[in-house]
């Protein structure tokens, strides 16, 4: 698989990443045999990017992350996890998606700087990794002044010490990201966006894509499949909807339609039109299965025609 460089960090990746959250068991439980092996898979495929947090499962997906990695060469691959969730017994920000979580603990939410360095050390224990590459801000929009001030300064000072080799914000939200790297001294080398710079949604072009091209920071763009909605809008209600609107269903005939006409399967254009970005060099989506991770690869490996990309661009 094609390797890029991962902006201005030194770190080069494959162009497709694998996001562990659907192993930790988002919305249906996944057996550990199973999370492991497709993460196996992954790596035969040439995948060498992997990102996972404290809460995917309340620390199962790290410990999955850990027993299927552990073991390969450590300079072969790029490690990504995040920080501003400890978890705890009692923790009570609870999130519903998980399937299969431990008893007994949840998720706190807490960007201090001494929590920002606990649940560091916490995910090198569960995975039993010696190092993470890359180290997110989980959603600062949460608490945006401690995770601009604390977080991030907990963070640079490991980056400082050589500890991780990258900062950056795991973020839904384009503007929140945005607004982090013109208020922040230095600002993060990367940003995880999740469903801002997909088929369906280019609001991540507006001001961050360029702003982030600009100070030479690599966009991760994730959620390319929108909650699934593209996987399927059989007037359901895929993850993030409770009813697919209708103008989104219009919007998914068009596209549907182009794909018609050039032959290309709509799924390989979601997973490779954030590529066409020079913001964007990897993109990362998450399997459960060995199965899933080898049809994503093929979407990924998919011959697409530069006829498709411009009638693309018209019709968005």
């Amino acid at each position: 698989m094609r390797t890029v460089e991962l902006g201005r960090t030194g770190m080069r990746v494959s162009e497709l990443g694998l996001g562990l959250a659907s192993i930790g068991g988002m919305f249906a439980a996944v057996r550990q045999q199973q999370a492991v092996a497709t993460i196996d898979r992954a790596w035969e495929l040439g995948v060498r990017l992997f990102d996972t947090a404290p809460v995917y499962g309340y620390g199962l997906s790290e410990q999955r992350a850990g027993l299927a990695l552990r073991g390969r060469p450590r300079d072969e691959f790029v490690l990504c996890s995040k920080v501003g969730r400890l978890i705890e017994p009692g923790g009570p920000d609870l999130q519903p998606i998980w399937a299969e979580p431990p008893a007994g603990v949840g998720p706190r939410l807490d960007y201090s700087y001494a929590a920002t360095i606990r649940s560091f050390e916490a995910s090198l224990e569960r995975m039993g990794i010696d190092r993470i590459d890359v180290l997110h801000i989980h959603d600062p929009e949460l608490d945006f002044p401690t995770a601009s001030t604390e977080a991030f300064r907990a963070l640079r000072e490991l980056r400082g010490r050589g500890t991780i080799r990258a900062i950056s914000l795991g973020v839904n939200h384009a503007d929140v990201a945005a607004r982090f790297l013109r208020e922040t001294d230095g600002g993060p080398d990367l940003v995880l966006l999740a469903g801002r710079y997909t088929l369906l949604d280019q609001s991540g072009a507006d001001e961050l894509l360029p702003l982030c091209e600009k100070l030479g920071v690599a966009v991760l763009a994730a959620g390319v499949f929108q909650g699934g909605v593209l996987a399927d809008t059989a007037d359901g209600a895929p993850h993030g909807y409770a009813r697919v609107p209708r103008d989104v269903l219009r919007r998914i005939d068009v596209l549907r339609e182009l794909c018609r006409a050039y032959d290309v399967p709509l799924l390989a254009a979601a997973v490779q039109f954030p590529l066409t970005h020079p913001a964007v060099p990897a993109v990362v989506v998450g399997a459960r299965s060995p199965r899933e991770i080898t049809e994503v690869a093929a979407w990924h490996d998919q011959e697409i025609p530069e006829a498709f990309w411009s009638a693309l661009r018209s019709a968005l």
